[in-house]
C-alpha cells in the first residue's frame, strides 16, 4: 500500500521529469514542511495520511493568505503564482463543502445541541464540537465559525 507521501514523492518525480517547475517547486516545499513537521518534537516520527493531508492543507492556506497579500500590494504576478501554487495542492486535498452542504451540516449540529440543551451564542462551543469531525479537511475552520454564528444569532 502506498502512502500519501509516496504519492507526492512519485508527483515530484513525473513533474522533474516532466519540466514542470511550479508543481515540482510546489511538491518539493510541501515535502519539506512535512519533513519539518517528522522531525518536530522530542522525537523523530512518521506522520500517517491523515496528518500528512493536515500538512498540506496549511500549507494551502498560506499560498491562500500569500495571494491575498501580494494582491493587496498589488504584486499581482507573485500573487498569481500562490494562486497556481494552491491550486497544485488543491488537488491533494479533499473537496470542499459548498456553502450549502456546509449549512445543512451545522444546520443539524445547531438542532443537536439544542435538544442536548445549548441555546444561543452560549452554544457555541457544543456546535462545533460536533461540526468538527464531520467537516474535518472538507471546510475551513473560520467558515465553520461563521457558518455556526450565523445559525446561533438567527
Amino acid at each position: 500500500m502506498t502512502t500519501f507521501k509516496d504519492r507526492l514523492r512519485d508527483d515530484l518525480t513525473a513533474a522533474i521529469k516532466a519540466r514542470d517547475e511550479l508543481r515540482s517547486s510546489t511538491l518539493r516545499l510541501t515535502l519539506s514542511a512535512i519533513a519539518t513537521e517528522e522531525v518536530a518534537g522530542k522525537s523523530a516520527r512518521q506522520l500517517s495520511d491523515d496528518e500528512v493531508q493536515k500538512v498540506i492543507a496549511r500549507e494551502a492556506k498560506k499560498r491562500r493568505e500569500a495571494a491575498e497579500a501580494f494582491a493587496e500590494g498589488g504584486r499581482t504576478d507573485q500573487a498569481e503564482r500562490e494562486r497556481a501554487e494552491g491550486e497544485v495542492l488543491a488537488e491533494y486535498l479533499p473537496k470542499q463543502l459548498s456553502d450549502e452542504e456546509l449549512s445543512g451540516i451545522v444546520a443539524e449540529a445547531v438542532k443537536e445541541a439544542a435538544a442536548g440543551g445549548a441555546e444561543g451564542p452560549r452554544a457555541m462551543g457544543a456546535v462545533m464540537k460536533i461540526v468538527n469531525p464531520k467537516v474535518a479537511g472538507r471546510a475551513e475552520g473560520g467558515r465553520v465559525a461563521a457558518e455556526v454564528k450565523r445559525l446561533l444569532a438567527g
